[in-house]
């Protein structure tokens, strides 16, 4: 989408951009609200929430392995950084279709300057990884013994291993005319080999590829007896290393250089050309794992002959070459946080709360039949969604469940209860998004055990995904058939509801309930967009919603009334809400915004946004809740939604926002948000510049953490900051 100007009228005293390179500050009668320079590039924003998450590694408030984990985190949202960010990019250059947005910066400006940026923060990661993480675990008895460091047991048990376990399923492949360079899988670790010598047939290529046993472990457990006391660990890279010339006997081996390869793992499915969506998609997915090539990660120590080999071989240039200091797959070290059995270096462990009212509830149904009941998640057990569903599958009186799901897995408790329901012959149905990102092949299990079930699965819509959270039953009480509903902000998935902050509200609302029928009804059948009572949904209601919220309290500050706005989302990009947002300042409208990643609005600029700040939370948990709450003069308004504010929740998703009423409830949320607000200690400002600074803490003023602060509330835990 090109840049527009978009010319609007303000009040006389309004200021505006200036007409030179600064930011804009000067106050001529209108105000710009196209200009380039109020809007924060896409990927830049995103490539800044990834160090955010990097620099917790370097806070030493929080556990150790708690850090070890951030920085594999970086690593992990990196990986999809380059395979999803980084590759629409180049593709966008390669097909000569460059998209300029608000932001005003063209594709090959936009990739450069990722460059520079992603090769400064992924040194850095190793270095912290190096000089930090790895030596204090050390310290703890938890150890990645290196090559050098074997003691005699060990580099014999290492022997043994390698040619017990993993020689016999490595396939080393020589270079030479009769065995081309080979078509690596996305992310998988190979070496090469610098040979010398000719073989059994008269070759001598001098290279080879050993492609690394993707069923084998990258890291492996030394036997307790071979070491010093802790857990002492060793990398599969090094044990192929250490034997690399047993793989070519009479060989001599000059140099093994470990590397990986990024490819593009975007899913392009043209709606037009599909006839059965799930046939498409498992097609799709196999070529996933052999897209364009779009960055390649090589040990420090690898000459560079052959990395211009290897970047020639991939068609990459220098920028995307990316040497590291240490494994080129550290999510692998995921084990080392998983297995290790260290208390004091991870969070403390909390048991999740039950509201009063469920505490001791055998009939749920009974209970919300009664008042809506809100969770917040993980705070707040999941619990009871699970039980509702478990509940209506045995329950005879409910003749009919409807479902979404998003990201969930085949052998999830959900999932188990609705097969469950879908054999006691009630009617069951599924809306599964199929293109839920990096979760496609389990979506397509979970429709298959469901289909097989005798659930009717329903793929949503061509061309929209559906990413609404929602589930409907229907029960006979009797002479009425009555609905109960379940509407949250976070997905169906019981492992998420630990880790992720979200909202749940079970309800059995008459109005509200109807909504989530007619949104069912239109994702199942054909028709024209229904009229609803409450609910607003994208692509059709939501955003004109939103804008029109934002409008109304935009006109309260223009006719001198206290104005208020707090949204919080995972992103904000969607260009019409930036610039409501950037009006409702100039009125004069407060406006905190809670984004914990993208964020495309600039704050803080004189006579635009100076009433707006934006901050992003990272802590313990993945800030995943969605609110959107209005003063509305005296009488607030306030929404929980599965929809961030992005160009693509709003117009391309079916998305699902749902007023709080009752002022207990919407009164509980909104002292949520202000503890959010309150926050110093995990929390970062977004400044005019696209950079995000800690919160400043006045003196005397005592330490305050939202997350904890919570699990202290919820759950009863003293949890450190």
């Amino acid at each position: 989408m090109n840049s527009r100007i978009i010319r609007e009228t303000l009040p006389p005293d309004a200021s505006v951009p200036a007409a030179n390179d600064a930011l804009p500050s000067a106050t001529p009668p209108t105000v710009d609200l196209g200009d380039s320079r109020l809007y924060i590039h896409r990927e830049l924003s995103q490539l800044q929430f990834n160090i955010r998450v990097l620099d917790q590694a370097l806070d030493e408030r929080t556990p150790l392995l708690e850090r070890l984990k951030f920085l594999l985190i970086f690593s992990r949202n990196m990986d999809e950084f380059f395979e999803i960010r980084v590759a629409g990019l180049k593709g966008q250059i390669a097909l000569d279709h460059e998209l300029i947005g608000p932001d005003g910066i063209p594709p090959r400006r936009a990739l450069a300057e990722i460059s520079e940026i992603a090769h400064k923060q992924i040194e850095r990661q190793y270095a912290i990884l190096n000089e930090r993480i790895l030596p204090e675990l050390a310290g703890q008895g938890i150890r990645i013994v290196r090559r050098t460091q074997w003691t005699h047991r060990q580099k014999l048990w290492v022997r043994r291993y390698f040619r017990e376990e993993v020689a016999p399923l490595i396939t080393p492949i020589g270079l030479d005319p009769t065995h081309p360079f080979p078509l690596l899988v996305n992310k998988s670790l190979n070496f090469i080999v610098r040979l010398d010598g000719i073989d059994a047939f008269g070759r001598d290529s001098g290279l080879a590829i050993v492609p690394a046993p993707r069923v084998l472990p990258r890291l492996i457990r030394m036997p307790l007896e071979i070491c010093e006391g802790g857990d002492n660990y060793v990398l599969l890279s090094s044990m192929i290393h250490a034997h690399a010339e047993e793989l070519f006997p009479g060989m001599t081996v000059l140099g093994c250089y470990q590397f990986r390869l990024t490819r593009n793992a975007d899913l392009t499915l043209d709606p037009e050309d599909v006839e059965d969506l799930a046939l498409a998609l498992r097609g799709e997915l196999y070529s996933r794992r052999f897209g364009d090539a779009v960055r390649l990660e090589v040990a420090d120590n690898c000459p560079k002959d052959l990395t211009d080999y290897l970047l020639k071989q991939f068609g990459l240039n220098e920028s995307e070459l990316y040497e590291v200091n240490g494994p080129v797959n550290l999510a692998r070290l995921f084990r080392i946080a998983s297995e290790a059995g260290y208390p004091q270096l991870q969070y403390p462990s909390f048991t999740p709360a039950l509201p009063k009212s469920l505490k001791h509830a055998e009939d749920l149904f009974q209970v919300i039949g009664k008042q809506d009941v809100l969770l917040l998640h993980p705070y707040e057990s999941f619990s009871p969604v699970v039980d509702l569903l478990r509940q209506a599958a045995k329950d005879p009186q409910v003749l009919a469940i409807k479902q979404t799901l998003y990201r969930t897995n085949a052998n999830s408790e959900i999932v188990d209860a609705l097969v469950d329901a879908a054999r006691a012959g009630k009617e069951v149905t599924a809306v599964v998004e199929l293109r839920a990102r990096f979760d496609e092949e389990s979506n397509l299990s979970l429709a298959s055990r469901l289909q097989q079930a005798g659930a009717m699965v329903i793929y949503g819509v061509v061309g929209i995904k559906t990413h609404a959270k929602l589930m409907l039953i229907q029960r006979r009480e009797g002479t009425e058939l009555v609905r109960y509903a379940h509407l949250g902000t976070g997905n169906y998935h019981t492992g998420n509801a630990r880790l992720y902050t979200d909202y749940s509200l079970l309800t059995s609302d008459e109005a509200l309930c109807e909504d989530v029928h007619k949104l069912f009804s239109q994702l199942t059948g054909m028709g024209k967009v229904l009229r609803m009572k409450k609910l607003l949904h994208a692509p059709f209601t939501l955003k004109k919603a939103l804008l029109e919220l934002i409008a109304r309290e935009t006109a309260h500050a223009t006719a001198g009334k206290p104005a208020q706005i707090i949204i919080k989302v995972n992103a904000l990009t969607e260009p019409k809400v930036i610039r409501a947002l950037y009006k409702a300042s100039i009125a004069g409208v407060h406006v905190e915004l809670i984004v914990r990643g993208v964020c495309c609005l600039r704050p803080g600029v004189e006579g635009v946004s100076e009433n707006i700040r934006v901050r992003s939370i990272i802590g313990r948990f993945l800030e995943h809740s969605r609110a959107y709450w209005f003063a509305n003069d005296g009488d607030p308004q306030l929404y929980l939604a599965s929809a961030d504010l992005m160009e693509r929740n709003l117009d391309r998703r079916v998305e699902s926002a749902f007023p709080l009423e009752g002022k207990k409830l919407q009164q509980r949320v909104r002292n949520t948000l202000d503890l959010y607000l309150g926050d110093n200690t995990s929390a970062l400002l977004l400044q005019p510049d696209g950079q995000y600074l800690r919160a400043p803490v006045a003196s005397g003023e005592p330490a305050r953490n939202v997350q904890a602060e919570l699990l202290e509330k919820l759950c009863g835990v003293a949890a450190k900051p």
